[in-house]
Order: C-alpha cells, then structure tokens, then sequence
C-alpha cells in the first residue's frame, strides 16, 4: 500500500451530439480500507493558533517505486470512480520521485495524478495514464472533473491515451510518444486543456470538438473537428481557420502556471511559478523551473469537515490554504484579504455554500492564487459563487496579478443548486487560466428554474486575461464582459439546452442572450477562437440571434468566431451581431467569421 508523506492518419470524425443525460448514476464509495497518510510533525503553533502543515489526509495517497501492489490500488480507486459522475469520492494519487514500471493509471471522476518532482522528469512512468469512456458507451463528452500533473510518460504501446471533456486539464506533462485524445472506437468527445507540456510524438485529437494548448511543445497535430487554438505552442499548426479550423497565436500575452506540491527531500512545499510575458513553450524545458516555494507548514492544512471560520482563521493569521480531497459546506465565504495568498485545491476538493453565501471573496490584492478545486451550487440561491475583488475595485495588479486556475463552478448536477451570477472578476489584471462554468444539463436538481443560473462568468475589471474560457448552459448571458482591455484566448459555450420556448430567451427584442457579450461601452477588447453552439432539444423551434454580441469599435476586435447548430435542434440567425451566416437544416454545420470588424 502507499506509504506515508512526510512533512497517423486520423479517421473522419463522427458527428457530434449533445450529452447524454445517464439513466443512473453510480454513488462514490466511502474511502474505508486505504491508508490514512500521517505528515511530518509541524512546529507547535502559539497557544490558541492553528498549526501550519500536518497530514494530508485519507484521500491523498502517496506511492514511491517500493510501495507493493500500486496497480491494484490504482484499479481500486479507479472502480470507485469511474462512473461516479456525481458521487462525493475526492482522491490525490501522489509518486514521489522515481522510476514506475509497468502502471496504467487509469482516471476516473475527482481524481488527480501527479508526481511530486520539481520538474516532469523526476517522476518517470513507463506506462500510461489513461482516461478514456467505456463507462459510457465510449462516448467522453462527460469525461469531466480529473487531471494528471508533472509526470513523464513512456506509453506502452508508444502513444497515450487521455480522452476527456471540460475540466479535466493536462499540465505539465511530458510524453515520450504520441498522445491520443479521442476514447476508443473515435467516439464523441468534447475538450479540453493542455498547458506547459511536452508531446515528444503527434497529438492527435481525432473526435474531439474542440482544444486549447498553451505555452507546450508538440511533435505533430492532426486533425481538427470545430475548434483547435494554440498560444506559445513550439511545432503547433500554422493559422488556417476556418479550414482546417486552426487559430495560432505565437506566445501567450501573459501566463503564470498553476502552484503544485513537490518533495525538497523529505518535506513538502508548493512550488508558485513566476509569471511570464509573451510565453512561448514549457517551463521547465531547460532546467529548474524559475519561481518560489512555500513549506508546507506555511498552509493551513484542511480537511473535510472544517467550517468556513476555521478556514478564515487560518488565513487571517496568515496562512495558506491547502484543501485536501473531500467536500467542505459553508455558511459563509472563505475571504481571501492577504496579498500573495495561496488556496490549492487537491483531488478536486469541493466548496458548497450551504445557505446561499458566496464561497469564496478575494480583495482587491496583489498576487492571490486559487487553484485546483471545485465550487458546487447549494441549494439556497448564492447572488455570486466566486468574486476576485470587490465591486469598484481599481488597484493595478499588472505586475502581480491575481490567479485563477483550474478553478471549476458548478450549478445542479450533484443535486439542487441556484447561483444568480457565477463567478464576478472585479479586480484588473486578472488571469484566468482554465475554467469551466456549467449550469448542469443532466444530472440531479436540473430543470429551467430548478438550476435557475442567470449569468455564468461577469468580468468588470480592466486589462483581465483568459485562457482557455469554458461556460456553459446559463440562463441568459454566459459571458458578459465589461472591463476595458479584456482579452480572450479560445472560448467553448453551449447555450442552455432546456430552454422551454422561445419566449423564455427573449431578450428584448433581441432573440436569445448572447454566449459572449461585451457591453457597449467597452472600447477596447480582443479574442481569438470562440465558438458557440446551441441545442435546444425541449423546443427546436427557437431562433437566437447570435452567438457572440459586440460594440462596433475599432479597438473591439474578434478573430476566428463560430456557431454551430447540434443536429438542427435550434438555430443561430447571425454569429456576431448582425454579420454571419445562418445555421440551417439538421447537418452540424459551423457558420463562421474569420474577422470582426
């Protein structure tokens, strides 16, 4: 058992469909049975205070080379979750530094895997890490919420398998050989994300609709089915969208990757990249990368369990926050109000506000870094989930610049839940790497007014950056953005299937909210790789307008757009505005506009 921490040629794709909504759905199973994993001892806090590191917890598992059975415990937790989609297991499965033999991690719903180096070389496999959909029918457009980080690969059969859809990011990654993106069989697939890796072979994406690549190398890309966007990708295809759909930036306008837990020998510390301006390629391709570590005991090690005034004293005797795998109610919000303060999630811990609170309020500070964790809908209507900076904020963060990365929202699915504005970004020069913001289409407590979620993603502050924007099914807008000098870095929307006529979606007398809405005031904003597509299988008679709505100024600029109607179960009129052809007919067809103005 793990022992403790201490302190070619791609085929056609098919025609995509919607999401299936599953008949059943399997409960996740109690972690009884795997080891409870104690930690290094901490320094003894001040009387009254609460101790910085510790023990990571029962779902933190943590293997080296020597550790005996590791494959069976992989197959262990990988049958727990597999197929439990909204189930409430939490599991971090850790390798220390070393060489594995002979292991294919299979990653299944809320499970991380991640080596505990300081770059993706210390850890080495050879074998796989494998996400693929027979749980489903081979169908991986609800291969959501699971992520592998900071290993290197030696795939068996020479290319790896990592067929998956929203919130399932890819960082860090070195793969000696290929990497394959569709499930066995080339069936549906809906993603995703890779950032700061390396694909020594070709990646291909075969079935996947859509993809963003950020400051990675690849040996090779093939095949293309809607949307494929790459910044700061060394061997990335040139730029021909719409045909092949290929939108190819350079570099990054500004990256800073996601924090990570390592081993310095026997003690864990969480390693913040530095941020990087123009990026181009990986972080760590030329040796130790270049940033700042944290001991752990500099953390407030939560579990499961903990309220959200514990989780407030921690921070404000200065602490981080490290959330281990599990799900954690609150009936207030966590505030974030330190600068340079860290929150890293693990295994996708989970924040439900229980009361209609706001999970989490950053201030309008320097440097807050959020990472890697889920934010669930309670079933007491939330006015906002997660707001970076207050309303009116205008501090300038351009220097440091405040984080958020593979930070996932969620409204019904796991049950009732209603938000009337998801996540608010007041502060300036947010970066927003890696969010997907989905109002539940299938699942448990949805329903038009069930998951009643106005708006998904509302951006007030200037000079905010997002790379790789996923939002989803929202009510009315599922962007709006209001901030001066925004810019976008692919975008992936479906408007909300469930809409129950067309009445329900007027807006005005503009038919539908747009998925992407820059407000009119706004004179300066610019994105590359937007997509929106629309199903409305409850009545396919509606019509909306466009997918994407801007001011007509010269400083609000828009490359490669495009709508596509699923299957013909609704229609779009225009795609931006009043320009773009229509969608028509039953034929998923994109209708595109390379350029706006």
């Amino acid at each position: 058992m793990p022992t403790p921490p201490t302190a070619g040629s791609a085929p056609r794709a098919p025609r995509p469909s919607r999401r299936s909504v599953l008949a059943t759905m399997a409960a996740a199973v109690p972690a009884a049975g795997l080891p409870v994993l104690a930690g290094r001892a901490s320094a003894a806090p001040a009387a009254g205070a609460l101790p910085g590191g510790g023990d990571l917890g029962p779902n933190v598992l943590v293997f080296d080379p020597a550790t005996p059975n590791i494959q069976g415990t992989l197959d262990e937790i990988f049958k727990r979750q597999e197929s439990a989609q909204f189930g409430e297991g939490r599991f971090a499965l850790l390798f220390k530094p070393g060489t594995y033999r002979g292991l294919n991690a299979q990653i299944g719903f809320y499970t991380s895997i991640a080596g505990l180096g300081l770059s993706p070389g210390d850890t080495t496999f050879h074998g796989d890490v494998t996400a693929d959909a027979g749980w489903f029918n081979g169908n991986a457009t609800q291969n959501f919420w699971r992520s592998a980080e900071n290993l290197t690969l030696h795939p068996v059969n020479g290319t790896n398998r990592w067929a998956v859809a929203q919130a399932a990011p890819f960082r860090r990654m070195h793969i000696k050989g290929g990497l394959n993106l569709a499930p066995d069989g080339y069936g549906w697939a809906s993603g995703g994300y890779i950032a700061d890796s390396r694909i020594d072979g070709s990646v291909a994406p075969y079935s996947q609709q859509q993809w963003y690549t950020r400051d990675s190398s690849v040996g090779g890309w093939n095949n293309a089915v809607w949307n494929m966007v790459f910044s700061g990708v060394e061997g990335a295809p040139a730029q021909s969208f719409p045909d092949p759909p290929y939108t190819t930036l350079d570099t990054t306008p500004v990256s800073r990757e996601k924090p990570f837990l390592y081993l310095d020998g026997a003690d864990y510390k969480v390693f913040l990249p530095e941020k990087r301006i123009n990026a181009r390629g990986t972080t760590w391709g030329s040796g130790t990368p270049r940033g700042e570590s944290l001991p752990l005991g500099q953390f407030y090690v939560a579990k499961p369990g903990v309220d959200a005034a514990t989780l407030n004293a921690a921070l404000a005797q200065g602490l981080n926050l490290l959330l281990t795998p599990g799900i954690y109610h609150l009936d207030r919000p966590v505030e974030v109000r330190r600068p340079n303060t860290v929150v890293l999630g693990l295994g996708y811990s989970t924040l439900v506000p229980d009361n209609g609170a706001t999970a989490m309020k950053v201030a309008d500070v320097d440097g807050a870094r959020l990472a890697g964790f889920l934010i669930d809908a309670g079933p007491v209507n939330s006015a906002t989930l997660l707001e970076v900076g207050p309303e009116g904020a205008s501090a300038d963060h351009a220097a440091n610049p405040t984080t958020v990365q593979d930070v996932f929202i969620r409204i019904g699915g796991a049950g009732p839940g209603k938000a009337t504005t998801s996540m608010v970004i007041n502060s300036n020069h947010t970066l927003i790497d890696h969010t997907w913001v989905w109002r539940a289409d299938h699942g448990d407590g949805v329903g038009w007014e069930t998951n009643r979620a106005d708006y998904g993603v509302r951006v007030n502050g200037d000079d905010v950056l997002a790379t790789g924007l996923f939002v989803e099914h929202f009510n009315k807008y599922d962007v709006e953005w209001r901030g001066e000098r925004g810019r976008t870095v692919f975008f992936q929307n479906e408007k909300a299937y469930d809409a129950p006529n067309q009445a329900a979606i007027q807006n005005g007398d503009v038919k539908g909210y747009a998925a992407y809405k820059i407000a009119d005031g706004v004179t300066a904003h610019e994105g590359w790789g937007l997509g929106s597509y629309c199903y409305y299988n409850v009545d396919p008679t509606i019509r909306q307008d466009h997918g994407f709505q801007a001011p007509a100024k010269p400083g609000v600029k828009l490359h490669h757009l495009l709508v596509v109607s699923l299957g013909g179960k609704g229609q779009y009129e225009h795609v931006i505005n009043s320009i773009g052809a229509p969608t028509s007919g039953t034929s998923t067809v994109l209708s595109t506009v390379v350029s706006h103005p």
